[in-house]
């Protein structure tokens, strides 16, 4: 099974892959000029220091992912950032598999450098805490993306299997703790992606990465995690926003956090 364009389809269509499968790919939905313009503007963010909470490289760690580390909800303090995540694009597609109208809970910009550690496979919803249902999460590609630099794989079918407990991942491959291992007779299905093209999937599907195993690509992607109008609880860490940015507070669910709980560093910093 190959991930494909659905951009064609009519949306209903649409929807029903969305709903068989747990994920789709719209390809060129964002220009190149556009992706670039992002990955410029969070070079010079990295450039000119730390961001309290959100945003606090190391330069002279060892350790590619802390002197790169994602950014946590740059949508709260970049205006490109929150542009990318309440994009009409990203709505009307959103719109289509959700069923409703949409609610934006979360952004994060990864650069994933050379040599940088992936994230074991996991389920977005295990962090969130969606209730009822479960979030999407839209993942834009800002550079070509494929397996030699750390592209995303997905478990089609988990999505409609519940939240699994998590197992401790493998800390020299994976930089967060949690991992899920394939339910038996599913494997894990590769996603190449060109830059502005966008991978939106279910909360529930499993899903991660390997390691940025290339000398000289950085493997850049802008995230924004959604959920439907109709979401009665989520966790403490996401704050709401209709895509026309207002806030709309929703009430929390317990046992919620970041997008991955990140192994302590070793050794002094």
């Amino acid at each position: 099974m190959t991930a494909t364009n659905d951009t064609a389809i009519p949306p209903r269509a649409l929807r029903q892959r969305f709903e068989e499968h747990g994920f789709t790919v719209v390809r060129a939905l964002f220009s190149r000029a556009e992706t670039e313009r992002l990955c410029t503007h969070f070079t010079a963010l990295h450039a000119a220091g730390p961001v309290p909470g959100r945003f606090e490289p190391r330069p002279a760690d060892p350790d590619p992912l802390r002197r790169h580390p994602r950014v946590m909800q740059p949508h709260e303090f970049s205006a490109p950032a929150r542009e990318f995540l309440l994009d009409p694009r990203l709505r009307a597609v959103l719109e289509v598999l959700f069923g409703e109208e949409v609610l934006a809970a979360q952004s994060m910009f990864y650069f994933k450098p050379p040599g940088a550690r992936g994230q074991a496979l996991h389920q977005d919803n295990f962090y969130l805490r969606v209730e009822p249902g479960t979030c999407i999460a839209a993942w834009v590609a800002c550079e070509p993306i494929d397996r030699d630099n750390g592209g995303l794989e997905v478990v089609p079918g988990t999505h409609r299997m519940g939240l699994f407990c998590p197992e401790l991942a493998d800390e020299g491959l994976s930089f967060a703790r949690e991992y899920v291992p394939p339910p038996p007779g599913l494997v894990p299905v590769p996603v190449d992606l060109a830059p502005g093209d966008v991978l939106f999937f279910n909360g529930s599907l499993v899903h991660g990465s390997g390691p940025n195993r290339t000398a000289d690509r950085f493997r850049r992607s802008f995230i924004g995690h959604y959920v439907g109008r109709s979401a009665e609880r989520i966790g403490a860490y996401y704050r709401t926003l209709t895509m026309s940015g207002e806030r709309v507070p929703l009430p929390l669910t317990e046992g919620a956090g970041p997008c991955g709980t990140e192994f302590v560093p070793h050794g002094p910093h």
